[in-house]
């Protein structure tokens, strides 16, 4: 650096060992939900999960696939800690585990673009521009002279 000396800058986020192990296991968590997430078949299956904990087999049935195939499916879901298992008897149970959507939801709100849309302040302005934009054809039918 000819000459320069380097400053020195400690961001505690990033140096510090401790919150850097931290962070680490935060981001690592957050990409196996997203990964879990990125299929269709699997936001699916967690649709599916909302109403109700379902069989395995009951999980399969509208998908065109082998079981072994939705076997694997849930375990990403489940390595995800989106969905739990449990097996009652001969059947294994699958249930949504919505918790695990949590830190991917704090992190997307972290960017702001999220916020809720207030849709009835969003058709008020869309009226008033509309009208605007209705007076103002007017106004330019008043003013233009007849060719």
């Amino acid at each position: 650096m000819s000459g320069l000396r380097a400053a020195c800058i400690f961001n505690h986020s990033v140096d510090d060992p401790k919150q850097a192990g931290d962070n680490r296991r935060m981001t690592a968590n957050l990409d196996i939900v997203f990964s879990a997430l990125a299929d269709p078949t699997r936001r699916t299956i967690l649709a599916m999960l909302l109403e109700d904990d379902m069989a395995v087999t009951d999980v399969a049935a509208p998908f065109q696939m082998s079981l072994a195939a939705i076997s694997k499916h849930l375990g990403i879901l489940a390595e995800a800690g989106l969905i739990s298992r449990e097996r009652r008897g001969r059947v294994i149970w699958c249930k949504l585990e919505p918790d695990a959507l949590r830190a991917g939801s704090v992190w997307m709100q972290g960017f702001g673009q999220f916020e809720p849309v207030d849709l009835d302040a969003f058709e008020r302005f869309l009226a008033e521009e509309l009208a605007n934009d209705d007076t103002e054809t007017e106004l330019q039918a008043a003013v233009t002279p007849p060719a």
